[in-house]
């Protein structure tokens, strides 16, 4: 560890994914070991390397400390902040704070989860004292609050449920041109075809819902100084800042606006760029209403203006601004909490490394996660090294 140095630029090396759809023969701990080990090849690194540790997730008590004694680790530097699925995207933000600063210089950060295997998506846990003012009710997690702010949203700006299939389509584009993703050779969707796949929460259709899938994920941060070891082209980090504006939906402030209006600006600004410089667009999409509500909270488009910024195909292969290339949490895979998944596919994008899907000339994105019940968000501005 380099001691005493300052504001060091920090950059993402390596990334990769365990087995992902329904993984019975793997352990969440497994799953992120299996990530683990190929994110530190493809950088050059090794376990050794590493001096600092970050995760989030089903691990029982202290994931951290469970992650490095699986892993054999014993770090400097330990972080198990879990605001949902915009984790990863902090767990960034502070990793990168932490090599600026001098107190580390190799960061892994992993996730896993056996959600499909375990049938444990949705499983309602105990009555909490916020969920007072829903559970009571019947409101079903976290799809019925995403639901609630479909509604809000349809009420308010007369968004329609066509509109919102729109993103799912888009993202099933993207699916088809990547092999990894779940819905690979599922075939093209339509509108219709979302509207036709029956309601889960009213508004939200079944095929505006995210996919429920096992699957890990890891991401290796370097100090600058180490670039030079490196077997990939680093992605750097450029700005980063996060929030959260409530636990529970009943407490939203306004339930049409997340986060994202406040860490998305400021992330931009501390990179020193704006929405026009973006080439790539990395967005939560656990339901499509998240999609549509985040790109108007950062500011690609006005409130009520979401729908048609993404009409026609326009966030799709061959669009003006693609969004989500992976295939999204709607299509290419979803295991609880999807954030680290955007930062893998951004790194890749920016490394040039996606083949059919890879857009041309692609040197900044944005990566945006949301957590809870549209409840954190985590925005980070990543650059071609």
């Amino acid at each position: 560890m380099t001691a005493g140095a300052s504001r060091r630029r920090a950059a993402i090396a390596g990334v990769a994914e365990s087995d992902l759809g329904k993984t019975p023969q793997h352990t969440v701990l497994s799953q992120q070991a299996q990530a683990a080990t190929a994110a530190l090849k493809e950088s050059g690194l090794g376990f050794g390397d590493v001096d600092a540790l970050f995760c989030a997730g089903n691990m029982g008590f202290a994931p951290p400390m469970a992650m490095a004694e699986y892993l054999g680790l014993q770090v400097d530097w330990l972080d198990g902040t879990n605001i949902g699925g915009s984790s990863f995207e902090a767990h960034v933000g502070h990793a990168a704070a932490a090599i600026e600063a001098g107190m580390i210089d190799v960061a892994l950060i992993t996730y896993g989860s056996t959600q499909r295997t375990d049938r444990s998506r949705g499983a309602a846990g105990p009555a909490t004292l916020g969920s007072q003012f829903e559970r009571p009710y019947g409101l079903p997690m976290p799809v019925g609050a995403y639901a609630l702010a479909a509604m809000r949203h349809m009420h308010s700006y007369g968004t329609t449920s066509e509109q919102l299939a729109e993103i799912a389509v888009s993202a099933r584009d993207w699916a088809l041109l990547n092999p990894k993703a779940f819905h690979h050779g599922s075939g093209k969707l339509t509108v219709d075809d979302v509207l036709a796949s029956g309601f889960i929460a009213e508004p939200l259709h079944k095929l505006d819902c995210c996919l429920v899938t096992d699957g890990g994920g890891a991401v290796v941060m370097v100090a600058e100084d180490r670039w030079a070891d490196l077997a990939v082209r680093p992605v750097e980090v450029l700005g980063h800042a996060e929030t959260s504006t409530h636990a529970q939906i009943s407490e939203m402030p306004d339930v049409t606006v997340t986060g994202a209006a406040r860490s998305g600006p400021e992330a931009l600004k501390r990179a020193g760029v704006s929405h026009a410089d973006i080439d790539l667009l990395a967005i939560y999409d656990s339901f499509t209403i998240t999609v549509l509500m985040t790109l108007e909270s950062l500011g690609f488009c006005k409130p009520g203006e979401g729908a048609d910024f993404v009409a026609g195909g326009r966030t799709g292969p061959g669009g003006e601004i693609p969004m989500n290339t992976n295939g999204g949490g709607l299509s290419y895979c979803h295991p609880g909490m999807y954030g680290i998944f955007l930062l893998i596919e951004a790194a890749r994008q920016l490394r040039g490394e996606c083949g059919d899907r890879q857009v041309d000339g692609a040197e900044l994105a944005l990566v945006n996660g949301t957590g809870g019940v549209l409840s954190s968000t985590s925005t980070v501005i990543l650059g071609r090294g």
